[in-house]
């Protein structure tokens, strides 16, 4: 399929529960979705390609997709569910590459290295685990959060790694692999829900955080310093990402909306209802000016949007 006849439009449907994840390929022509109907589904603009099945399998009450990430080459997909596992699979075929366990409760987020060698992972065991691709296992922790892990997040040039924490921890870490040095980054206020999502700008000079607290906050990366506090939305930030430009920041609230942002100045751009309760996720297309979200109504919106 030629990329300039690539169309995404309306509404997605096809998964029975809400759609906790949702993330595009490298060359923007597939999307990703992952659900608590225990499936994850890839998409293009003609519709559904495949459903992807295999959390869970052990248990009725275990399997709810929380996160799904491409690989930079967009040939491997990464799933991690609250079966407290992680799983590899072909986007060409669907079929499952590898199961990785070690975490002792649910996987909450997952993220590839820009190499595409190592995969981390953020879990409700308050630990930050980081996964050879090459070797297919575990190659490290990193310990320091005292709650759940919400999110992590790989700098562009994967020297850095974001985390960020729930409950009584509300705290963003940023590990320097190289250096194998801690930045510790406080100032969400909420106690309950604690920091949803962190996003790296484009050139990953700034951090975006989305949190419990109803506010996104932007950090310099270098030095840790809080640059602005967007006061968002009306109800939790679950997701938030950069445009491919890395001028617009997108958050996604259980307020029913996605709303866009200027990064330089904070302001408000837009604003889009897109469900009648929560929606869960948001991300960018690397190519072509549309938004996705995975919303609480099993639904995905596709968004088209303008500089």
């Amino acid at each position: 399929m030629e990329m300039q006849n690539l169309v995404f439009t309306g509404n997605l449907k096809g998964h029975s529960d809400k759609v906790k994840s949702v993330a595009f390929s490298p060359d923007g022509q597939k999307l990703a979705s992952g659900s608590d109907d225990k499936t994850i589904k890839i998409w293009n603009s003609r519709g559904e390609l495949l459903t992807l099945k295999g959390h869970g399998e052990s248990s009725w009450f275990e399997g709810k997709v929380s996160s799904v990430a491409f690989s930079p080459d967009g040939k491997t997909l990464a799933s991690g569910s609250d079966d407290k596992t992680i799983k590899l699979w072909d986007v060409s075929t669907g079929k499952e590459i590898c199961t990785f366990t070690g975490h002792e409760e649910m996987v909450y987020s997952v993220a590839f290295s820009p190499d595409g060698k190592t995969l981390a992972s953020g879990s409700k065991d308050k630990k930050v685990k980081l996964w050879s691709l090459d070797l297919s296992k575990e190659l490290y922790e990193l310990p320091g959060h005292t709650d759940d892990v919400l999110c992590v997040a790989f700098s562009s040039d994967g020297q850095i790694l974001a985390s960020s924490g729930a409950g009584n921890d509300k705290s963003i870490k940023l590990w320097n692999l190289s250096q194998q040095k801690i930045l510790t980054l406080t100032g969400h206020s909420d106690w309950f829900g604690g920091i949803h999502s962190v996003a790296f700008s484009p050139n990953s000079k700034i951090l975006a955080s989305g949190s419990n607290d109803k506010s996104i906050k932007l950090w310099d990366v270098n030095t840790g310093k809080e640059i602005r506090t967007i006061n968002a939305h009306s109800e939790c930030i679950y997701s938030v990402g950069f445009s491919p430009d890395g001028n617009i920041l997108a958050s996604a609230s259980q307020d029913k909306t996605v709303k866009l942002w200027q990064v330089d100045t904070g302001r408000e751009i837009a604003a889009y209802t897109v469900c009648d309760n929560t929606v869960y996720s948001v991300t960018f297309n690397p190519n072509f000016k549309i938004l996705a979200s995975g919303n609480s109504d099993k639904t995905i919106s596709l968004i088209p949007y303008s500089s």
